[in-house]
């Protein structure tokens, strides 16, 4: 009967190890937000015209990336990490927002393909 105790116990201890991590990092509301944005991220520039634009465009998002990075590296407590991850995702979203206006003004539009009926 104590080898059954012990044994279980060193399962739920196990288990507890295991499901820590996991809970520990639940995504914020601003993650999730973020990778919603990260989804919007344009993988083929506008109407095929690789232009300095989308050059800057492509940059633009690395380095965006590149300092969420750095700020989650740096990031002290739960408010700093979700304000690196809505700051990411409004420079995703006006990264994005500037390149589509200044297509738009050349005479270029975004094309959105809707499928279903």
């Amino acid at each position: 009967m104590m080898t059954n105790r012990k044994t279980l116990a060193l399962a739920a201890y196990a288990l507890a190890a295991i499901a820590a991590p996991a809970a520990a990092h639940a995504p914020s509301f601003e993650e999730q937000r973020a990778h919603e944005e990260e989804a919007l991220i344009i993988a083929a520039p506008i109407a095929g015209i690789e232009n300095q634009l989308w050059f800057n465009y492509q940059v633009d998002v690395l380095e965006t990336k590149k300092e969420l990075k750095s700020d989650l590296r740096h990031a002290s407590d739960s408010e700093d990490l979700r304000d690196a991850w809505d700051e990411y995702r409004v420079e995703l979203a006006d990264t994005r927002h500037t390149y589509v206006k200044k297509m738009q003004r050349r005479g270029y539009r975004q094309l959105k393909v809707t499928v279903g009926g």
